[in-house]
């Protein structure tokens, strides 16, 4: 017949392997929860940056603000030093030209003295003062304009008189110069006067 009871230290062993297996399922179902959590579940700092990492950004920043303004200075420097070269171009040219231009009246008594000198040796040595005061000139930049025979341009001569044309052709040519103009490399020196056919 089959005993249905217990003795002592079977029951106990009964109880002590219920514990085992209780807590034996603790732990997994512990574990599997531990799997189940998230990132955030399971640190709740994780997605914010370290006091490193802000550091970091900082610095970067800083260092992009600082080449920002060296690159901005850079470019004002540059700037103010070839505004202030050319200024100082403009000022030498400028002021060589108020003496030049204060020079061709000289040249203009050169030639008046040249038409009003009857004797030969004279005139050749007033011809070569003239010729030698013109390289001088010429060596500057300074150029005679070359108008007779050529249209009139009020952005090389002033007309001081006016002629009838012989023929139709002949309209708005300058006939005579009255004034020789100059010019210095590419800019009028002194404008030329001049009498045009109409």
């Amino acid at each position: 017949m089959y005993n249905t009871t217990m003795s002592k230290k079977e029951k106990h062993q009964h109880q002590t392997d219920n514990q085992e297996n209780n807590t034996n399922f603790d732990e997994a179902q512990n574990t599997q929860n531990n799997e189940n959590q998230t990132p955030n579940e399971t640190d709740e700092s994780f997605d914010e940056p370290s006091a490193s990492d802000k550091m970091t950004e900082n610095n970067a920043q800083a260092v992009q603000e600082w080449q920002d303004k060296y690159a901005r200075l850079s470019a004002e420097f540059d700037n103010f030093r070839k505004r202030t070269l050319k200024e100082k171009m403009e000022l030498v040219e400028n002021g060589g030209a108020d003496v030049l231009k204060s020079m061709l009246s000289t040249a203009d008594d050169f030639d008046r003295a040249l038409q009003h000198i009857t004797d030969e040796n004279t005139k050749a040595g007033v011809e070569l003062m003239y010729n030698k005061f013109m390289t001088s000139l010429r060596s500057k930049g300074v150029e005679e304009m070359e108008l007779i025979d050529k249209p009139f341009d009020v952005d090389f001569a002033e007309a001081i008189a006016k002629m009838p044309a012989p023929t139709d052709d002949q309209k708005g040519i300058i006939m005579d110069v009255a004034e020789k103009g100059y010019m210095l490399k590419d800019k009028v020196l002194r404008f030329a006067k001049v009498v045009v056919y109409q």
